[in-house]
């Protein structure tokens, strides 16, 4: 497998000049976030990344996780010294109040971090994701007396933290949820099993805070009846310290395609009488609470489709630049001439590249987003903001993570028959890459979530002014002097305007059959996912071409800017139209074979 070398200089490019890091660390809360502390970051967790993550990533995949006789879960070798590096550096605490423990700098930055992290080892870097997840979401909802036990050592990363949502017999239908929790004095007790918890039982640390979703005896059906419960796996008594062994075990681990090094557990509560438990916030608002967590995750779940899109690229790559195999055409001499000069290699090579920068601008505009949306002095600018996250979140979740998948399997493509030997590693990206379309909600919950909360709750309204702004930034660059932006500029107001098409039928479509804008969904998700990926990709050039007229010397760097944009415009944006077409007249003929049609032999 190629070593994993972060690529700070693109994303010290898209923190500067599109996500706007110097207004996120102007923002209040944010004073530490200098120039000078938002290098030394990106540094030294480049650093991390690259020789401490990186080479556990195939150990991880070759060894896996294993459950002992004793019912818990060991991590690879390796895993337990890297926890600790995390620990020491207080790492986890990176985005968090310093009144809690916490450095107290910006999502933007902690953004940046993860990216790297996870594009050196995403199995290991699913533990702190989601205990960051867990803490803000006791941040938002537990009680002071909660957060007191709970947060400073998860915060600290001394204890992980978990979700625990998926049952059985519910899967995505929460609906169905069948854990109780029954009060019992001061606590309750909690009892059921739950499924495809991820890091749900380790070596990692000394004890594992459980986030459960469960019902309470005189809850209302549906998934209005459900609460939000802290179980841990050791009771914490009053000093602090560990205490007795609670009713949470873990029954097995699940046999995965990818991700090996990262232990998804089966989990039991409450096998001999019911797992101590403490409500979180009021009764019946669980899912409410759990929402905070999902949708923090999502977006570092789309971190991840962005990621693994990032490591299969270096990956093929470095393979493109050393296989030596034919001629090219064109070329004359007898010299031995690497695959990387053959155009359907370059072609592959430029999707990737392409289309990775675009999934990195559209996460961190969304992280510099939230950032403001929690942080910004002015409530206008909070309320912009927050309608933006709302809105990319579903698109990036879902676009990023689908085109992660696809950039990992040109990976494996680039390499020919040896992408499909799992001793290269680019197996391994591919069948890593295959889960993040599926956890945290499929990408039909992303696209149902996009079109049912986000387009046609408010009218239509937030998808129209993004696609206003996407517009106006291509009669920008379609007016301009720059003969590569001119193209990459027509091409996006082309975009919005099928686009627009789109959303507008939308906004009907389900009048004589409610199924139809569900049907549709999917397709109209990719197709916005193209639009604010190219919105990206017009930005970045714009300040490249700009940089360039400045004197800037990074001639290299910089020209690539515009040029990568026009690829995406002439290779990407053509495919925006076809979808509106399919949007707009194919997605009634999704339901279009009867059944008996359907499973006819």
């Amino acid at each position: 497998m190629t070593a994993y070398v972060p690529p700070l200089k693109e994303i010290r490019f898209v923190l500067d000049h599109l996500a706007g890091m110097a207004d996120v660390a102007a923002l209040p809360g944010f004073e530490d976030a200098s120039a000078d502390m938002v290098d030394s970051i990106l540094g030294e967790a480049a650093k991390i990344a690259e020789n401490t993550l990186a080479p556990l990533n195939e150990i991880g995949d070759r060894q896996g996780a294993k459950l002992d006789a004793a019912g818990v879960a060991r991590t690879a070798d390796g895993w337990g010294a890297a926890w600790r590096t995390l620990v020491e550096g207080g790492w986890n605490s990176l985005p968090f109040d310093p009144a809690q423990g916490g450095m107290g700098l910006p999502n933007l930055l902690n953004t940046a971090v993860q990216e790297m992290w996870q594009s050196a080892n995403m199995a290991f870097a699913l533990c702190p994701m989601l205990t960051q997840g867990a803490v803000n979401a006791m941040q938002l909802y537990a009680d002071d007396a909660l957060k007191a036990v709970y947060l400073p050592k998860m915060i600290s990363g001394e204890w992980t933290g978990t979700m625990n949502i998926t049952e059985p017999q519910a899967g995505s239908d929460l609906a169905a949820t069948r854990s109780r929790a029954v009060p019992n004095g001061d606590h309750y007790l909690v009892s059921g099993q739950k499924i495809f918890i991820t890091y749900g039982d380790h070596d990692l640390t000394e004890n594992i805070v459980h986030l459960v979703l469960a019902r309470l005896p005189d809850a209302p059906a549906g998934v209005k009846g459900i609460s939000l419960f802290v179980v841990p796996k050791f009771l914490v008594n009053a000093d602090g310290s560990i205490g007795a062994r609670n009713q949470v075990n873990c029954v097995s681990l699940e046999h995965k395609l990818g991700i090996h090094g990262s232990p998804t557990a089966v989990l039991s509560f409450g096998d001999e009488g019911g797992a101590v438990g403490w409500l979180v916030g009021q009764p019946n608002r669980g899912l409410e609470y759990m929402f905070t967590m999902m949708n923090h995750a999502r977006l570092n779940v789309a971190m991840q489709g962005l990621a693994i899109a990032e490591r299969a690229y270096q990956q093929a790559l470095s393979y493109a630049r050393d296989r030596v195999q034919g001629k090219p055409l064109g070329w004359t001499g007898n010299a031995p001439f690497a695959i990387v000069h053959h155009p359907d290699v370059r072609r592959l090579l430029m999707g990737m590249k392409a289309r990775i920068e675009a999934m990195r601008g559209i996460l961190y505009t969304a992280a510099s987003a939230v950032d403001v949306a929690h942080n910004h002095a002015d409530e206008a600018e909070r309320k912009r903001a927050s309608l933006l996250v709302d809105l990319l979140t579903p698109i990036a979740k879902g676009w990023c993570t689908e085109t992660g998948q696809i950039l990992a399997s040109d990976g494996v493509q680039v390499h020919g028959g040896m992408g499909f030997i799992e001793e290269t590693g680019a197996a391994q990206h591919y069948r890593d890459a295959r889960i993040t379309t599926i956890y945290e909600g499929t990408t039909a919950i992303q696209a149902n979530d996009l079109v049912n909360r986000k387009i046609l709750r408010d009218g239509g309204a937030g998808a129209r002014a993004l696609l206003a702004d996407i517009a106006a930034l291509g009669r920008e660059l379609a007016d301009g002097a720059d003969d590569s932006l001119r193209v990459t500029g027509l091409a996006l107001l082309d975009s919005t305007v099928h686009a627009g098409e789109a959303v507008a039928w939308l906004l009907t479509a389900g009048t004589d059959d409610v199924r139809v804008p569900a049907a549709a969904s999917v397709t109209l998700l990719e197709l916005l996912g193209l639009v604010v990926g190219g919105w990206q990709l017009a930005r970045a050039g714009r300040v490249a071409v700009a940089k360039l007229a400045e004197g800037d010397p990074d001639t290299a760097f910089l020209s690539a800017k515009p040029l990568t944009a026009r690829f995406f415009a002439d290779h990407f944006l053509p495919r925006v139209a076809a979808l509106r077409t399919t949007v707009v007249a194919g997605s009634g003929s999704v339901m279009a074979l009867s059944d008996e049609q359907l499973f006819a032999a």
